[in-house]
């Protein structure tokens, strides 16, 4: 038998499969736009191995004044979705023995921010790397509705980590004892960010394209706005709204959402592929290390963020995720091996399409027990 009709043979049912799931997940995302029209474009990709499915889609608009037809190319702000890769980074940092997960933070973080935060009445020897990445350090954070409405007034105001780290000394007290109760907040992420600069040397975000090892897994279109360039042959940004605000993504500087609790940008596929190496084992190489990602911190009744991630069972799948506030939603299902990546790019239209999202997990994981 020749080696062409071998192949064939053995490869043509899979390919077949998904091509069904393709034409299936696309016919569902057309119908949901239909329904939801002012969601003015959503993105998706989805990695499945196991199904043979790297597949990029996308439909409506990437701006919706000049009605410019949305690439499935095209990057976003993923916002809070940069959680996700500053926990993995700090984990690279564990595994190199930097430090532990159970390290205090009191020798980690810069001494001038030591001081503000022990003369605000937070004990840092009790608080740990693991209560950073878990919002269980009971630190108070500097995004609350004024925060909101000073970037709403004054959209183009460049901030800085000490204006906002003061912001969050500013608002009030120690929330309550670490470890002791769950509180998100971007302040523990931008606190992980000057870990990794302190440990490393270097900025953050050169330190964590070296640690997620984005040369080796060929990852070109993921990068911190405006604090790194804009990467070559990549297509423009997507624009991103949010009605309540009445926020176009262009028109805010950055800075807002920058310095670990948001601020990467990158392609709704690199995204997912992300998601897809990691927990392929291609970026944190030793098995616990990596558990310790979806590891519940505290009782799951009480809160489903572990280190970085949220640990969601559904009925038929788990989902390892993460949600970002532009609208952005990526997810990693073990039952089937796959990635979901979502981005609508209307912020109020989100839980239409993310639900969406979440129906084709299940037909994955529900294939994969066919």
């Amino acid at each position: 038998m020749r080696p062409y009709t071998l192949f064939i043979l053995l490869f043509l049912p899979h390919i077949l499969v998904a091509q069904a799931l393709e034409t299936q997940f696309q016919q569902q995302l057309e119908t949901a736009f239909e329904e939801h029209p002012d969601a003015v474009g959503v993105l998706l990709h989805i990695e499945s191995p196991e199904h043979k499915m790297s597949w990029s889609t996308a439909i409506g608009y990437s701006d919706a004044i000049t009605k410019t037809k949305l690439d499935p190319e095209q990057p976003v702000l993923i916002a809070s979705i940069t959680k996700p890769y500053v926990a993995v980074a700090i984990l690279r940092l564990v595994e190199m023995n930097k430090f532990n997960l159970d390290s205090p933070i009191k020798k980690l973080l810069k001494r001038k921010t030591c001081k503000l935060f022990k003369k605000d009445g937070y004990n840092l020897d009790k608080i740990t790397i693991r209560h950073l990445l878990s919002h269980t350090s009971g630190i108070a954070d500097y995004v609350d509705d004024a925060y909101f409405n000073f970037v709403n007034d004054q959209p183009q105001h460049q901030w800085k980590k000490s204006e906002q780290i003061q912001r969050s000394i500013d608002i009030g007290n120690p929330l309550f004892e670490p470890g002791s109760d769950h509180k998100y907040g971007d302040i523990n992420y931008l606190l992980l960010t000057e870990i990794i600069e302190k440990s490393t040397k270097k900025p953050f975000y050169i330190s964590m394209n070296q640690l997620l090892k984005f040369d080796e897994l060929n990852i070109k279109n993921t990068w911190f706005k405006d604090l790194e360039p804009y990467p070559a042959d990549t297509k423009p940004m997507a624009h991103q709204y949010s009605k309540k605000n009445n926020w176009d993504s262009y028109d805010i500087n950055p800075s807002w959402d920058l310095y670990g609790g948001g601020g990467i940008a990158t392609t709704v596929k690199e995204a997912a592929l992300f998601f897809q190496y990691l927990f392929e084992g291609k970026i944190i190489e030793d098995n616990a290390m990596l558990e310790e990602l979806y590891k519940f911190v505290l009782p799951k009744e009480k809160s489903n963020y572990c280190l970085g991630f949220r640990n969601i069972t559904m009925p038929t799948f788990t989902a390892y995720y993460h949600g970002g506030w532009w609208g952005t939603d990526v997810a990693y299902s073990p039952e089937s091996k796959s990635s979901v990546a979502i981005f609508t790019l209307q912020k109020a239209k989100r839980g239409e399409f993310a639900q969406l999202s979440i129906g084709m997990m299940k037909i994955l994981a529900d294939k994969n027990n066919e």
